[in-house]
């Protein structure tokens, strides 16, 4: 008896329903499978994922075949939405379904010679913003490798806002990084900016960096990818953190996963530094992405006085490295010498963050001590 309020019949239909979602559920999850396995099939074939004429077919069948009580337009609409999941699988689309997310693989440690970025230890990576001669870079090169730094950079094809500002010594100035980082026993970092050029950055650095007005240049990160050496790619100044992956995820497809994400500011509506440094980004990419993470406190701030600060900041959010500009006299720099640091003063920094590269890993830091 359902006590002449209807109430054991509407149970009745709720659990019905309950049957329903449920066999609804298993049929989506089975349809779903079959979409796994035409992406797998599409894929070695190289056909294309998304059929329109096909979706077209499939909708109309389902209208026609429709018994209400749902309108057409409705029926239209749910099943578009079931197409639509299911070309977002076919097209592996989301940060979960990448090359490069966390959970799709080892972690990548990127390795240079007996170097290692995302290893055990933070490393540092510092040098001119731009090689202007033989002497300048020599004397960075060893003062920095005394002060047990790991990477030397330097631009020799130096993208510029302005046409008439200082663009680099091109090869000759990559011949020069690459002969400083040879005599003083440190891996070479140099921006890429132009598949014209990959070729000829690779024949000299070990690293080829790929900066944040090219993020996004697609054509360049496939040449950049094939090319043999380890990339450093740096966020786009007004990328969110999935362009970026998706920026990496070039490199990757292009079968080079020797890949270094580097944060490196955002524009935003504050002026008191050149971007605004996301730290965020940081722990984030390090969720997101199985890629190691470094920090380019210099490009940030636009300003030396607040770099201790930043870089401290960096390695506190858990950043496999730092990058910093250093120049023997910044204020004859040739480029961006209001945010490089002279040497003394990246001296000093480099041995107040020993502290932090040491707690985050403590065992090669036993003794005390720079390596």
């Amino acid at each position: 008896m359902d006590g002449g309020d209807g109430r054991g019949e509407l149970d009745g239909l709720r659990g019905r329903l309950d049957e329903i979602n449920a066999a609804v559920l298993r049929l989506l999850c089975e349809r779903g499978r079959i979409v796994a396995r035409v992406r797998d099939l599409k894929e070695r074939s190289g056909a294309e994922m998304f059929n329109p004429a096909r979706e077209r077919e499939m909708l109309d069948a389902l209208v026609a075949a429709n018994e209400g009580p749902f309108p057409d337009a409705v029926v239209r609409h749910l099943f578009k939405e079931v197409f639509r999941a299911s070309l977002a699988m076919m097209e592996r689309s989301g940060v979960e379904a990448l090359r490069v997310a966390r959970g799709s693989g080892p972690e990548v440690v990127v390795r240079v010679g007996d170097r290692a970025i995302g290893g055990e230890r933070p490393v540092l990576i510092a040098g001119p913003c731009a090689v202007e001669d033989e002497e300048q870079v020599r004397t960075v090169a060893h003062a920095l490798a005394a002060m047990g730094v790991e990477f030397l950079r330097g631009g020799a094809f130096k993208p510029r806002t302005s046409p008439y500002a200082f663009q680099g010594l091109g090869e000759e100035g990559l011949r020069m990084l690459s002969e400083a980082g040879r005599e003083a026993g440190l891996a070479t970092v140099s921006e890429v900016v132009d598949t014209r050029t990959v070729e000829v950055v690779a024949r000299y650095v070990d690293v080829l960096q790929v900066g944040s007005r090219n993020m996004a240049n697609y054509e360049l990160l496939k040449a950049v990818a094939v090319a043999g050496k380890p990339v450093l790619l740096k966020r786009g100044f007004a990328a969110t953190l999935d362009e970026f992956l998706q920026a990496a995820e070039y490199l990757a497809l292009a079968g080079n996963e020797q890949i270094v994400l580097c944060e490196r500011g955002i524009r935003t509506f504050e002026r008191e530094t050149r971007y605004t440094l996301d730290l965020a980004a940081v722990p984030l990419l390090r969720r997101m992405s199985r890629l190691p993470v470094v920090v380019d406190a210099s490009h940030a701030a636009g300003r030396r006085d607040i770099l201790p600060a930043l870089s401290r900041a960096a390695f506190a959010a858990g950043a496999d490295g730092l990058m910093l500009e250093v120049h023997p006299r910044p204020e004859v720099a040739r480029s961006d010498s209001q945010q490089q640091l002279d040497l003394p003063s990246f001296a000093a920094l480099a041995t107040e963050l020993e502290p932090l590269r040491c707690r985050r890993y403590p065992a090669p830091c036993a003794g005390g001590g720079a390596p």
